[in-house]
């Protein structure tokens, strides 16, 4: 009884940890992952944008996207001239939190698991190491 109560309980704490967030809106520019929020605060680098409203929607340049497009997902072009904004890659996040570099990371619940994928260091908020499926992960918040 013990051993099903522990599996229980080892479960649902996996499952609380990596809930999503649902008010974060994914974007995507020139290859790296911010939000539509960060873009809006800076809508004078912005020369245009499109909307994916599901992740069948998506072209197929974005198909590699569609595990965070389940709400929807926003393409911006950034101005040229404007395209030096930070980046850094996932795999660079988990180095810096003493984490192995291929150890997929989680951002505001949704699991990212190509490492060598970047994001804009505008959207990283507070970061946490925490145990997720026997591995330490770094969970992390967005601005």
């Amino acid at each position: 009884m013990k051993k099903i109560l522990y599996s229980f309980l080892l479960l649902s704490s996996a499952t609380l940890f990596a809930q999503k967030n649902p008010s974060v809106k994914f974007a995507v520019a020139n290859d790296i992952v911010g939000t539509v929020g960060m873009f809006n605060a800076k809508k004078a680098i912005v020369q245009s944008s499109n909307v994916y409203k599901s992740a069948a929607g998506l072209p197929q340049g974005l198909k590699k996207y569609s595990f965070i497009a389940e709400k929807g997902l926003t393409e911006f072009k950034i101005k040229n001239g404007y395209e030096a904004l930070d980046r850094i890659s996932l795999a660079e996040v988990n180095k810096q939190n003493g984490v192995s570099e291929n150890t997929p990371v989680i951002i505001e619940g949704y699991e990212f698991p190509d490492t060598n994928m970047k994001i804009y260091g505008d959207i990283m908020g507070n970061t946490e190491v925490k145990d997720y499926n026997g591995k330490k992960t770094v969970f992390l918040k967005v601005l």
